[in-house]
């Protein structure tokens, strides 16, 4: 495969946090495709421990249509803990992040009703036609995140090179209990965070963003 690597560089290059998509749904046979090629991740002694559940349809559209009416009412339930602080340069990325969006919306950095707007978003999917919750049976933990990780990102950058886009979401799993109930899950799954996805909308100006990525001197050091 002599192509393979520049092909490779080409889909992880290719693929970032996308917020607005048309309403086009993937076929069923592009799914399956897709989810297949991303049940090749990697994970710890090959437990692979992900549960996925595709939500399309008459209930994303309920699910739309009810979940920022929840949050706004203060109706949260999260499996995992939302504590983590960035400092220092890790606080430079996330606000980076942050204003490159901001930006590509012409959103003032004042206008804290437009944000809010914004973020709220996240709740009816960006429009997207599906989004994949994603879950860790009980009692994994870690290690098995790490694995559920990497499974994401595969899915992902399979999303890319079948010309689909996606957005992972924590903020997906604020509701995790609404969730489960509304899709018959046991509650010994644990929601980690969804992944919006579909075809990319060209002309939207949120999908005009693209964040920084620093050096690699800042995060990978070669030791011989």
């Amino acid at each position: 495969m002599p192509d393979s690597a520049e092909v490779f560089d080409a889909v992880v290059a290719a693929r970032r946090s996308l917020r607005a998509f048309l309403p086009q749904p993937a076929s069923t046979e592009t799914l399956e495709a897709v989810f297949t090629v991303a049940q090749r991740a990697p994970s710890n002694c090959n437990t692979q421990p992900w549960q996925v559940h595709v939500v399309s349809g008459a209930q994303l559209e309920t699910f739309r249509g009810e979940m920022p009416d929840r949050f706004m009412n203060g109706n949260f339930s999260m499996d995992f803990p939302y504590d983590g602080t960035y400092e220092g340069i890790y606080k430079e990325r996330q606000h980076g992040a942050a204003q490159a969006l901001y930006d590509a919306v012409s959103i003032a950095r004042e206008d804290k009703a437009a944000r809010h707007e914004q973020f709220m978003r996240n709740f009816t999917f960006f429009d997207a036609p599906h989004v994949a919750f994603l879950f860790l049976p009980e009692p994994f933990g870690l290690r098995e995140a790490a694995d559920l990780g990497m499974y994401a990102q595969t899915l992902m950058l399979a999303l890319t090179a079948h010309g689909m886009g996606s957005c992972p979401q924590t903020a997906l799993s604020f509701q995790a209990d609404y969730v489960r109930e509304a899709l018959g899950i046991d509650a010994g799954n644990k929601l980690v965070f969804g992944i919006s996805f579909g075809y990319p909308d060209p002309d939207a100006p949120a999908n005009s963003c693209v964040t920084h990525r620093g050096p690699l001197s800042e995060t990978v050091t070669f030791h011989s």
